[in-house]
């Protein structure tokens, strides 16, 4: 469902309650005495957490997975051995594009909004710590549309039922976006603080615990930054004054606290990964040659959590790429996806603490902050990878590794298995890691490129042309060539 059309059924549903609250024969006909007249956010709230986090994990729909149908095969962490058409080979299936765009403004970022307008001050329900939960989600979820598509609809976006509502959301470029979502961050952190720590129902994440909440924030809004400082120098001095004052601004301090999404063991809060893989059977991915063989060259131990040995008790990997007709001959002898990460209850992962750490290492070696050296970040971030699946780091792992920059990044890529999306966006940010040379037998679309970003869905063409226009003109083309904003150059 596009945004004018959400922001439409809104209004004409609001219409018709104004209507029948007119009429007092209707309104006591039309009134169900087992229905609650208005929901509470602590009712929304956990669908909108776990509809946002599904989607950008997993999602249970074909051809509707940005993470598994995509970007896990973009940054070769899995190749397809079957449908190899459906992502691998570059190929991107239109309801891709369609739910990804609708699903995180539908089912998240409108949530998130309204309760924000249902505990802001003098609200119903008011409660500053549903307020700054909100505003966190929100942050994300922009920061991952507006990292997938480009310019977006953001300043203008969810007014359909708003005192000045628009229908035809306007778009905004990616600085503007970055911005916004950085300095909603530093309010929410502000909201939390006021909102206190006492536990808010509905928190499927945290629990209630507003300390996890203000870490999971100022790590979130301290990696944005990072991601934009060389477009925006003055964040040098904010990323700064973070790390000097962790009181006012705590960050994850250990693997105890990073941000993820803990599932339970069954419908309709199960892993997504269980779901697709477990439940309902599907085995079209292998893990790729390219992860697998660089895991070994390194004697990884996460080699074992990430991938399964094949029937022959080795580890090995497929080439991305390959058409069906050769990749199926890998069916029963390339490695299949570790069974740490397809247990039902298996967290899905927002951010990492070994994530936080590879960006301050960046940050350090970029000279844009102050205090460890990157040596002590990159040794942390490695460490912490390690720790997160219960491994001990070998002795000598980091052995003749340098903290620069190919180095640091590849071994976040490393740590960000799981995180597709992520991988993806800090591949195309900064070209690593380098990949190596296709497959002779690799059949790639998109002129053999890695894609730089997805097109907008086709709704937005009939819905909202003229302000789509407006989107790719900030782009230049509408195409997956098209470098985004934060590029390295």
């Amino acid at each position: 469902m596009s945004l004018m059309k959400i922001a439409l059924r809104n209004s004409l549903l609001a219409g018709l309650l104004l209507s029948a609250a007119c009429t007092g024969e209707f309104d006591e006909m039309n009134t169900n005495p087992n229905g609650p007249e208005e929901v509470g956010p602590e009712v929304i709230l956990p669908y909108a957490l776990e509809k946002t986090v599904d989607r950008a994990w997993g999602h249970r729909t074909r051809n509707e997975r940005v993470n598994i149908d995509l970007a896990m095969c973009w940054v070769q962490y899995w190749a397809r051995n079957i449908y190899t058409n459906e992502g691998d080979n570059y190929n991107v299936q239109p309801s891709v594009n369609s739910a990804t765009w609708n699903g995180f403004y539908s089912e998240s970022l409108i949530n998130f909004k309204r309760i924000m307008l249902l505990t802001a001050p003098g609200a119903d329900y008011e409660n500053a710590t549903y307020e700054g939960m909100s505003m966190v989600m929100t942050a994300w979820t922009y920061s991952l549309l507006t990292d997938i598509f480009g310019p977006i609809p953001y300043s203008d976006a969810l007014k359909g039922t708003s005192d000045d509502p628009s229908f035809s959301p306007a778009y905004d470029d990616m600085e503007t976006v970055y911005r916004g979502i950085i300095a909603m961050l530093d309010e929410a952190n502000a909201k939390l603080m006021e909102g206190g720590p006492e536990a808010s129902a509905g928190d499927i994440m945290f629990g209630g615990d507003v300390l996890r909440w203000k870490k999971f924030g100022n790590s979130l809004r301290l990696k944005l930054m990072n991601r934009v400082v060389h477009k925006i120098p003055e964040y040098k001095a904010e990323m700064q004054k973070m790390l000097d004052d962790p009181t006012t601004y705590p960050m994850f301090t250990s693997n105890d606290d990073y941000a993820y999404l803990q599932h339970t063991s069954s419908l309709p809060s199960n892993n997504e990964w269980h779901q697709v893989m477990r439940q309902d059977n599907r085995s079209d991915w292998s893990m790729s040659e390219t992860l697998v063989d660089k895991l070994k060259a390194l004697d990884d131990p996460r080699l074992e959590v990430y991938a399964n040995a094949n029937p022959e008790g080795a580890y090995m990997g497929m080439p991305n790429g390959l058409p069906d007709a050769v990749a199926t001959n890998y069916l029963g002898t390339a490695s299949t996806i570790g069974d740490y990460f397809l247990r039902p209850e298996a967290p899905s992962i927002i951010m990492s603490y070994s994530e936080l750490l590879f960006v301050l290492a960046e940050a350090a070696l970029d000279g844009d902050i102050s205090g460890k050296t990157a040596e002590e970040y990159f040794t942390m971030a490695v460490e912490a990878s390690f720790e997160q699946y219960g491994l001990e780091m070998p002795a000598g792992y980091l052995e003749g590794m340098t903290a620069d920059k190919a180095t640091i990044m590849t071994q976040k890529w490393i740590a960000l298995y799981g995180e597709g999306i992520e991988a993806w966006t800090e591949y195309r940010r900064t070209g690593y890691p380098v990949m190596p040379p296709d497959d002779p037998q690799s059949a790639f679309q998109n002129d053999g490129d890695v894609p730089t970003r997805i097109v907008y869905p086709t709704s937005e063409q009939s819905l909202n042309n003229a302000n789509l226009q407006q989107g790719i003109s900030m782009l230049g083309t509408d195409n997956m060539h098209t470098e985004l904003w934060w590029v390295e150059n």
